[in-house]
């Protein structure tokens, strides 16, 4: 299963998520121009146990360097696939808390959870020698707090059935309970970083991020988080839409709302719809004219259902207007 994104729109543009991930992307960057003195930098820049419980390692390394590392492990990554999941991962849930803590909060959040996941990490494996890098702990604390704040909301999800790109919606409860009991599992049947996938650290990041997220909603909102939410106002909905349809058991056509913004109604927008019917997901361009009103319908000619004579009813799309 791909989870593609979530359907709980926002009403600003996620800023301090996309530098992270942007950060991430960089720091990736610096670590492969290494070279064979990759190894090394890990090792002096990942969260190494050892460095903290033993002395014999300890001793290689100053306390500036120890505690730096508590940080930029969060930052670093172990190959381009560990990479594009995590911030993918980021990209999918990170926007929606971000629009709840507001961004100068969720940064405050993000860099906590990293750290609780890391120190979770370091607890149970205390003596291990073994690297732990990734921003999948931080992403796991992103999870535990949408798991709180989104639970009804739904997980678009691509299943490949053979050559046949199957969407369905799975709702959040079900889709993060389900990876944090698979962590559980892999942790307990596991020394916790078998397979170099440190699974104490996602346990922890997600607690934690279910806690902080408590905490950080007793913090009222600065005039600083006003002004930045007014700043990054969200302008565009997503592009990628799926269309609950309805109609009659002998009506040809179909009916269906699509979702834009006010600034989509003023200057025009293109958009990207599927249609679930059973295992059968089509694709369709929808474009939307410029100064559309709320509930204007929109006709998608034979997208509907098969009529007698062999030719196909229509798609009546009905337009609602987002107003954030």
């Amino acid at each position: 299963m791909i989870p593609i994104r979530d359907t709980t729109p926002i009403k600003t543009v996620p800023v301090v998520n996309n530098t992270l991930i942007g950060i991430n992307v960089v720091f990736f960057l610096v670590q492969l121009a290494q070279g064979p003195a990759q190894d090394h930098f890990v090792y002096l820049y990942g969260l190494v146990p050892a460095k903290f419980t033993v002395p014999q390692v300890a001793a290689y390394f100053s306390l500036g360097q120890r505690v730096i590392s508590l940080f930029t492990f969060m930052f670093l990554h172990g190959g381009f696939l560990h990479l594009i999941g995590n911030m993918w991962s980021l990209y999918i849930f990170g926007d929606n808390v971000e629009d709840r803590l507001g961004p100068a909060r969720y940064i405050v959040f993000y860099l906590l959870c990293g750290l609780a996941s890391g120190m979770t990490q370091l607890l149970f494996n205390a003596h291990s020698n073994i690297p732990t890098i990734g921003a999948s702990g931080a992403i796991a604390g992103i999870m535990g707090a949408y798991f709180i704040l989104y639970p009804r909301s739904r997980i678009l999800t691509l299943i490949p059935i053979i050559f046949i790109p199957w969407f369905v919606e799975i709702p959040a409860f079900f889709f993060l309970g389900v990876w944090l009991l698979l962590q559980i599992f892999n942790a307990a049947g596991s020394s916790g970083q078998a397979g170099g996938i440190a699974w104490w650290a996602h346990i922890g990041g997600f607690v934690f991020g279910v806690l902080f997220l408590k905490l950080f909603d007793r913090i009222p909102a600065t005039g600083v988080t006003d002004r930045l939410r007014h700043a990054t106002e969200k302008k565009r909905s997503h592009r990628f839409q799926v269309v609950k349809t309805a109609g009659g058991e002998e009506e040809a056509n179909l009916y269906g709302t699509l979702t834009i913004t006010q600034y989509e109604a003023m200057v025009g927008a293109r958009k990207l719809i599927t249609v679930p019917r059973g295992l059968q997901n089509r694709l369709y361009r929808v474009v939307v004219p410029q100064g559309i009103a709320d509930g204007q319908v929109l006709r998608l000619k034979n997208v509907g259902k098969a009529k007698s004579d062999g030719s196909r009813g229509d798609m009546m799309l009905k337009v609602r207007i987002q107003h954030i």
